[in-house]
């Protein structure tokens, strides 16, 4: 019989891949995840901004970077003024950066939902992807005479049911993110 846990796998990790991009996406509140794709150049390397430095939310609207080496806070204040993404402009006292997270415009809320749903067809193609690659492993099996034509047939309804199961969970996912979004 045909396996579909090593495609089940993929999909749990798309899922999770998802998540995580729209935790990225902010709404009207601070919250350190915000920062998780910022890079900074330290040490002689790229590293992840965690790596550097603590980053804490005191406040609903004020994100605060500690970095661990002071000599590094200018180049952390500089990467997270050149990702546009966040259009964040950080100050520093010369030890710690505080971030102030400015209210969302109702545009930049319509611009924040729109991106989301961005995220979710790239999710949508990913989990496509996935069920082909499942689909052309079962008929290959199928032409190598180690599946039968019902057994193929079963593993189509079963990445169907995977397929639509998935769906729902990103669906679900992405109007909670809205409501979120949209909420002022």
């Amino acid at each position: 019989m045909f396996d579909t846990d090593p495609y089940e796998l993929k999909i749990v990790a798309a899922l999770e891949h998802f998540d995580d991009e729209l935790r990225k996406i902010r709404t009207g509140r601070a919250h350190p995840g915000m920062l998780d794709g910022i890079k900074v150049e330290a040490y002689g390397a790229e590293m992840p901004l965690n790596q550097v430095a603590n980053v804490t939310a005191p406040e609903a609207q004020l994100l605060q970077v500690t970095p661990f080496d002071p000599s590094t806070i200018q180049k952390i204040a500089a990467a997270i003024r050149n990702d546009q993404s966040l259009g964040f402009n950080p100050s520093d006292d010369g030890r710690v950066i505080r971030i102030a997270i400015p209210s969302l415009t109702e545009e930049r809320r319509r611009q924040l939902v729109k991106q989301a749903s961005e995220k979710v067809e790239e999710t949508r193609i990913v989990l496509r992807t996935i069920r082909q690659d499942g689909l052309k492993d079962a008929k290959h099996k199928k032409d190598a005479k180690e599946l039968s034509e019902d057994d193929l047939k079963l593993v189509e309804k079963e990445f169907d049911r995977l397929m639509q199961e998935n769906q729902t969970k990103i669906d679900d996912t992405f109007r909670a993110k809205e409501k979120e979004i949209l909420t002022i």
